[in-house]
């Protein structure tokens, strides 16, 4: 079976076709600062591969939708009704939907939801505060980045020879953390929607929810309004003053002697190294930290400054080690307590394997 794997992210468009179950890529491709994402769908090249199904990276489609289906009226109605809660992800993957719909007329279309990764957390890390009826209505700690956390865990694992107690940071234009305890996630820096949590290129983060009552009342703006503002021009983009909030652009702006895009930076890595710390008491204790996504596999610097302070917990990075080399490798020191790792992530093989399994099951 040919699986033509789409990963939509906010800024970026990466596709592999994989025969399965050997796994065998059999064309790959990547588009960066992808504005229209029809244009992007439509510029993906198969290379004459016969295509058996297209399997899609999923978001928000709230309380029912946690784990992989055959895309269908009710996956497009889901991914529609959590549209406010994910604007920046679910409006992505309906126009995907409708573009292969259009170019691949016949072929199944599988969704693979982010948060099946997160149904293992405890009921006391998934929780909120919140009225019981916003509990009814499916307010909760969902969790997202979830093909990505997991294949994290399972390389890890395989390239320390055992299971351990990870924290992995996904970091790029979107990012989250986890914290994985021999395999399983057990609490996740994103909560109800992908804007919650760390600071993500154009997402606020974490934010008082009674700010944004006290601005739509003292502004008189829409939810509408305040949502755009929250999704688009929060954020490192908020912080920085630089459009896109791209960390690379942030980075230049800072070395050129940019005040607000150091402060920027200096608010992520703050975020990145307090979840490292929270993580390590939520699982009782931490033997490996993970960096991938854009920023995480490919910023030396970035990664040496969310471990700088650390050493405490026992993480020592070696500098020759971060700075340098290429591929899936360990940059701590020999002597550190806690094995810190650049890891290039696979979302699409965990995607895949995910459709393939429900494919099979439903003998398409």
């Amino acid at each position: 079976m040919n699986l033509l794997i789409p990963n939509l992210g906010t800024t970026s468009l990466k596709y592999q076709i994989l025969e399965m179950p050997s796994e065998k890529v059999l064309a790959k491709g990547r588009q960066e600062r992808v504005g229209n994402y029809r244009d992007a769908i439509a510029r993906i090249s198969t290379g004459g591969t016969p295509i058996d199904a297209v399997a899609l990276k999923a978001v928000h489609g709230g309380p029912k939708y946690r784990g992989t289906f055959v895309v269908d009226e009710g996956v497009v109605e889901a991914l529609r009704q959590f549209l406010p809660a994910a604007p920046a992800h679910n409006a992505i993957y309906l126009t995907a939907i409708d573009a292969f719909r259009q170019a691949m007329p016949g072929v199944p279309m599988v969704a693979a939801f982010e948060p099946e990764f997160h149904t293992t957390m405890p009921e006391h890390a998934r929780l909120y505060g919140v009225p019981g009826a916003w509990l009814e209505d499916g307010v909760a700690k969902y969790g997202f980045h979830g093909a990505s956390h997991q294949y994290i865990g399972e390389r890890v694992a395989a390239m320390l020879g055992r299971q351990v107690k990870l924290v992995s940071c996904h970091l790029g234009g979107s990012s989250s953390m986890c914290a994985i305890d021999r395999g399983r996630s057990v609490d996740t820096t994103m909560g109800f929607s992908p804007q919650s949590g760390l600071e993500n290129a154009t997402r606020h983060g974490d934010l008082d929810v009674f700010a944004v009552l006290y601005m739509m009342e003292r502004h008189g703006w829409s939810t509408e309004e305040v949502r755009n503002q929250l999704a688009r021009g929060g954020g490192l983009t908020g912080l920085s003053g630089v459009e896109g909030g791209d960390v690379r652009d942030l980075e230049a702006a800072a070395a050129e002697g940019s005040r607000r895009a150091g402060l920027a930076l200096e608010v992520f890595v703050y975020e990145v190294k307090k979840s490292i710390g929270a993580f390590a008491a939520a699982m009782g204790g931490l033997e490996a930290v993970a960096f991938t996504g854009g920023i995480g596999e490919n910023s030396a610097r970035l990664r040496w400054a969310c471990c700088e302070g650390l050493e405490f917990l026992g993480m020592r990075l070696d500098r020759a080690k971060n700075d340098s080399g290429s591929g899936d490798r360990v940059v701590s020191a020999d002597d550190s307590g806690i094995a810190v790792l650049a890891v290039a992530t696979n979302e699409e093989l965990i995607v895949a394997r995910r459709a393939y399994g429900l494919l099979t099951r439903r003998g398409v």
